[in-house]
This record gives C-alpha cells, sequence and structure tokens, in this order.
C-alpha cells in the first residue's frame, strides 16, 4: 500500500522561507510523477509543481516560478519543496501526490495523481 507523509508546515512569518518534505513508500520503484498543490479555506485546490522521474523535468505554476523550487531525493525516497519570500497568502494546506503509472495527460491537475498524502499546514503571519 502506497503511502505519502509531509512533514516541515508550521507557522512562519513573511519573508521566512521553508522546506516541505514527502516520504513515499509501498512501491519497491520510485513514482514516476510527484507533484505539490496546496488548498487555502474556501479556495480550490491549486497545482504548485511537479518532478518526473529523476527530477530532470520539473514544471511550476506560473503564480509560484522564482519562488518554490521541487527537488527529489529518490534513493530517500523523499520530494521536497523549498519556499522562499513567504507570503501571508501562501498559508494553505499543502498536499504532496504522486502517480506511478506513465503517460498520463496534465500532471497539472490532481486527476493526474494516483495517490496523495494527508497535507501540512504551513501559515504565514504578517
Amino acid at each position: 500500500q502506497v503511502h505519502l507523509v509531509e512533514s516541515g508546515g508550521g507557522l512562519v512569518q513573511a519573508g521566512d522561507s521553508l522546506r516541505l518534505s514527502c516520504v513515499f513508500s509501498g512501491r519497491t520503484f520510485s513514482p514516476n510523477t510527484m507533484g505539490w498543490f496546496r488548498q487555502a479555506p474556501g479556495r480550490e485546490r491549486e497545482f504548485l509543481a511537479a518532478s518526473i522521474w529523476s527530477g530532470a523535468v520539473t514544471i511550476y505554476a506560473d503564480s509560484v516560478k522564482g519562488r518554490f523550487t521541487i527537488s527529489r531525493n529518490n534513493s530517500k525516497n523523499t520530494v521536497y519543496l523549498q519556499i522562499n519570500s513567504l507570503k501571508p497568502e501562501d498559508t494553505a494546506v499543502y498536499s504532496c501526490a504522486a502517480r506511478y503509472a506513465s503517460g498520463g495527460s496534465n500532471m497539472m491537475t490532481a486527476r493526474f495523481y494516483e495517490y496523495w498524502g494527508q497535507g501540512t499546514q504551513v501559515t504565514v503571519s504578517s
């Protein structure tokens, strides 16, 4: 059974940085694609970034380019999301997602992913 567990969230001040981690387990091989999403209260889930297999290919939502960086270490079964210059509007629950199957349509959509973590809360005070 696949499990994804996020960590690294918390209460921070505007301008701070955070590195979120997501550890995946349950298979003998790494997911083909890993993604990060966030959801703020009253808002829809928002795609942030995705990393394909070895991390050689990454994509970002336009809204976070330059501030967010996704990386992964398959030997540690972990994907990371580095967030710099945090803003109050970054306050949300951040979740990682995994897709083991190859192919698929749009990795910027939630439906593309097969497994999800429970999320970690990030709260940014002004």
